[in-house]
This record gives C-alpha cells, sequence and structure tokens, in this order.
C-alpha cells in the first residue's frame, strides 16, 4: 500500500539556471502562459493561477541551463529539522540549515542533497496566493518534476528514508513517487546521467492541454511527444523542448489515489505492440526529446 508523506505535503516549484534571462522570462511568460509573480537581481519568479507564489524561479546563469534545487512544500518546521537528520543518515547532506527562506514568498527554508547531487528545498510557512482561479489554457501548479538516475533503488530509498514519500507504481523504465493524493509528485528515470528530464504543469483540462499544443506548436516549439495519456497517473501529456533544452509537459487529469492504492509493478504496464500510451495515438518520443531529457543537470553545490 501507498501512503502519503508525513513530512511533505506538495510539490512547490523548482529553481533553474538560464544562459538567457530575459530570453526566458518571454518564453514562460508569452508562450507557456506564466506571470510575473516578483522579482530581485538576476532572478525572476513566474506563477501560475493557483495557490503557490510561483512555480519557477529562473536564475541568470552560465552557458547551459542548470537545475539548482526543486522546492517541496514541508508540513511543519519540524519535519524540516527531521528531514535534515535523516539526510545525513542515509548519505546525503545539508546545503543550507533551516533559516527564514531568501526568496519572496518567504517562509522557513531547508536545502539538502542526495547522494548523487539532486538537489531539494523544503520550506514551510510560505506565502499562498489569496485569491487562486482557473483560468483555461493557463497552467495551475506543477504537477510533477521527474529526475533522471543512475540508480532509481537508492534514489528511491532516499526520497522513501528522508521526505517519507511512497511508491505509486514502478515500471520499466520508471518509479513514480507520491506525497499526497496526486499519484506522483516525483518521478525517477531509469538512465545512466542524473539529470532532469522533465517538468510538468497542471492544466485545468484537457481542452487546454490541446490548445496548449497548438499554440506551442504556431509560436515555433512543436509536440515532441504526445498528445496521449500515460498508464501510470493516467495523465493526459503534450511534451516540448523549450528554450536551452528544458524539458516541459503541458498535463492534465492527474489521477488521485489514496492510501489503499496497491503499488503497480513492471508486469502491470505493458503496451501493445506500436503503443506508447492508453489511446493509441501517440507516437514515441522524438529523438530531439531524449536528448533534451538528458542535458539539464544538477547545479553542483
Amino acid at each position: 500500500m501507498t501512503h502519503a508523506s508525513s513530512r511533505i505535503s506538495a510539490l512547490r516549484s523548482a529553481a533553474l539556471n538560464v544562459p538567457n534571462l530575459q530570453q526566458a522570462e518571454d518564453f514562460f511568460c508569452r508562450t507557456w502562459h506564466l506571470f510575473v509573480a516578483d522579482r530581485a537581481p538576476g532572478v525572476v519568479y513566474l506563477r501560475g493561477t493557483g495557490q503557490d507564489h510561483h512555480l519557477l524561479a529562473l536564475h541568470q546563469g552560465g552557458e547551459h541551463a542548470q537545475i539548482k534545487h526543486v522546492t517541496l512544500r514541508a508540513r511543519s518546521e519540524s519535519a524540516l529539522h527531521e528531514a535534515a537528520a535523516l539526510a545525513v543518515q542515509h548519505g546525503g547532506r545539508v546545503v543550507k540549515p533551516a533559516a527564514p527562506s531568501a526568496d519572496p514568498a518567504g517562509g522557513t527554508s531547508l536545502t539538502i542533497a542526495d547522494p548523487h547531487g539532486r538537489v531539494f528545498e523544503l520550506v514551510t510557512g510560505d506565502t499562498l496566493r489569496s485569491s487562486p482561479t482557473v483560468e483555461a489554457d493557463q497552467p495551475m501548479r506543477l504537477a510533477h518534476v521527474v529526475l533522471n538516475s543512475h540508480d532509481v533503488e537508492a534514489s528511491q530509498k532516499f526520497l522513501a528514508r528522508v521526505l517519507d514519500f511512497s511508491l505509486s507504481d514502478r515500471t520499466k523504465i520508471m518509479a513514480f513517487m507520491r506525497c499526497n493524493n496526486d499519484h506522483h509528485s516525483i518521478a525517477l528515470g531509469d538512465t545512466d546521467n542524473d539529470a532532469l528530464n522533465h517538468i510538468a504543469f497542471l492544466m485545468p483540462d484537457l481542452e487546454s492541454v490541446m490548445r496548449g499544443g497548438g499554440r506551442m506548436r504556431d509560436a515555433g516549439y512543436g509536440i515532441e511527444w504526445g498528445p496521449g495519456r500515460h498508464g501510470p497517473g493516467n495523465n493526459a501529456f503534450n511534451y516540448f523542448v523549450g528554450p536551452f533544452d528544458l524539458v516541459i509537459e503541458y498535463t492534465a487529469d492527474v489521477q488521485q489515489i489514496d492510501d489503499s492504492y496497491k503499488a503497480g509493478q513492471p508486469s502491470d504496464w505493458k503496451w501493445p505492440e506500436g503503443r506508447v500510451d492508453q489511446w493509441g495515438i501517440s507516437q514515441p518520443p522524438s529523438a530531439k526529446l531524449k536528448e533534451a531529457q538528458r542535458a539539464v543537470l544538477f547545479e553542483t553545490v
């Protein structure tokens, strides 16, 4: 049986280094349909229509895009201290001890790294938007982040033991990890590197996923995988390669599960020959997508 995390309530945001901050802001606002929530020297914070202060923190960086950290909302300050101790106990380290957050969402934050260099910021008491809305063709929040792993079993154990995530489903190529009622908030992809695989943005409905695909194509960003509907999670999808090899997904209809959900194994998730999704209409992921899914590495801290 799976369980909701006792320490983490939700995936909140992701922080990225980008080679050209103005270009990234222009793309994510004009084309991807996010909004500027706040600014600081060398960084812009972008929100969706939901309650989170921001979904992306874009930092001016070097020649290549990097992921700085994935931000998770902790259930309490005590959860931060528990996670800090457990991270060290299970081979990780504390990058920044619990202290008032430096970003404009505020709250108290802790930054830890797992043994392979994936960096997680945990925050509690951060600002929530007072008037979240649901708007057609506009992302509401992050649905999930998928991280590559050269050792999925070890990465999965760290998430389980330190952050109290549980396994929702295991396929031949991916472990889907749950912290709340969403089928997965983090997934781990079986690969030979530890890059960012992709970031998925939750849209209000299937119509918005499809309209987003048309809008992206009009802007010169073709659909690199999709439209389709996944097996684990049951979510509809369209994948794109944005600026700087950032792989991003529009998704909707994410399966909601509870503690009675039984985790599936690879034998439970097999497609008929020639299929890569439930509907059977999607082509396989493009070579461009597969290459980009290996390109954005974690910043060394």
